[in-house]
């Protein structure tokens, strides 16, 4: 995916700006990304999207 298209509408957030912070800061949980990036924190539209990122860079979500 592009690192600029927009995946949290509700905070215009990127799938960059989530995956940078996903790798920098070791996050594990939606909770983790939501905290550090606001995004998935609002409408819940894009906890989806969060959930493979996670899965993709770490190899699983902790819940």
């Amino acid at each position: 995916m592009n690192p600029d298209t927009i995946i949290c509408t509700c905070n215009e957030i990127s799938y960059g700006e989530v995956e940078k912070a996903i790798r920098e800061q070791q996050l594990k949980t939606i909770e983790d990304v939501g905290d550090a990036t606001t995004a998935g924190t609002m409408c819940g539209g894009c906890v989806d999207e969060i959930y493979l990122m996670l899965e993709k860079i770490n190899g699983k979500v902790e819940l």
